[in-house]
């Protein structure tokens, strides 16, 4: 983990939250420094504060989240979830970057635990702001929707509700579940969806599944950001699912929102 960034954004101008799964495209790594290059503009374009991130990949040629931080200066904190690098070569996890020192990182398995190359992680972090101390969690879920919904309810369990929590939260991923899905539609009982409260009526896309022909086989809302708050003590001034600059970074579009305290 690295504590400390090489700068801090500057006080009195919106938060930007991002969340984005990397796509590591085992075992090829098709494009990947390009692709993360392109995510690098994207951050710097549209000034994120805080970058929320899953499938971020370490091989033997490039450590992404180490490249990542390099690039754009910023404190990070990393926890592998599949595979291994030191006994397979590869490996891929999930991250938080941020713009403001990093307090604190936590882990949390969800699920079993049972294979340790193959897990589901959620990994906090806690973040000194201009705006104050924020909490901030970083998630990748399962495939399977019996193990989907239980890894939803561990979430709830281990972020709070609002009412349970001192200080407002910050929760990306992807979570592998559509929006009319049950587990979605418990997470946006309890925490407020950021996407929707913006956009209460647009497309939400941000998952294709094409075949060889490139026809669309499915399209689906997959990729979220949940605001956890006890009060309103945010003002949601945008939300939006966005791609880089120059070409797709990514098979998942980003989440991204910018906000102001109340």
């Amino acid at each position: 983990m690295q504590q400390e960034p090489a700068r801090l954004r500057i006080e009195g101008r919106p938060l930007t939250v991002l969340s984005a799964n990397l796509w590591h495209d085992w075992p090829r790594h098709r494009r990947q420094r390009e692709r993360l290059e392109q995510f690098a503009r994207l951050i710097e374009r549209e000034s994120v504060d805080i970058a929320l991130l899953q499938e971020v990949s370490r091989h033997r040629e490039l450590h992404a989240d180490q490249w990542l931080a390099e690039r754009l200066g910023m404190a990070y904190a990393y926890a592998r979830a599949n595979g291994h690098q030191d006994a397979i070569g590869f490996e891929e996890g999930v991250a938080v970057f941020s713009c403001f020192p990093l307090r604190h990182a936590a882990l949390h398995h969800l699920g079993s635990g049972r294979t340790p190359f193959s897990r589901r992680l959620a990994l906090g972090a806690s973040l000194d702001t201009p705006f104050g101390p924020l909490d901030v969690f970083s998630v990748h879920l399962g495939l399977l929707p019996w193990q989907n919904v239980d890894q939803v309810n561990q979430l709830l369990a281990w972020v709070g509700t609002p009412a349970d929590r001192t200080l407002p939260a910050f929760i990306g991923g992807d979570f592998n579940a559509g929006e009319n899905s049950s587990q979605v539609s418990q997470a946006q009982q309890q925490w407020l969806d950021l996407f929707r409260h913006h956009n209460p009526d647009q497309d939400g896309t941000t998952h294709e599944l094409r075949g060889p022909a490139g026809i669309p086989l499915s399209r689906r809302r997959l990729d979220y950001l949940f605001l956890a708050q006890n009060e309103h003590q945010w003002q949601v001034l945008d939300a939006h699912h966005l791609d880089a600059p120059g070409g797709p970074h990514s098979d998942h579009l980003a989440v991204l929102a910018r906000l102001l305290p109340h």
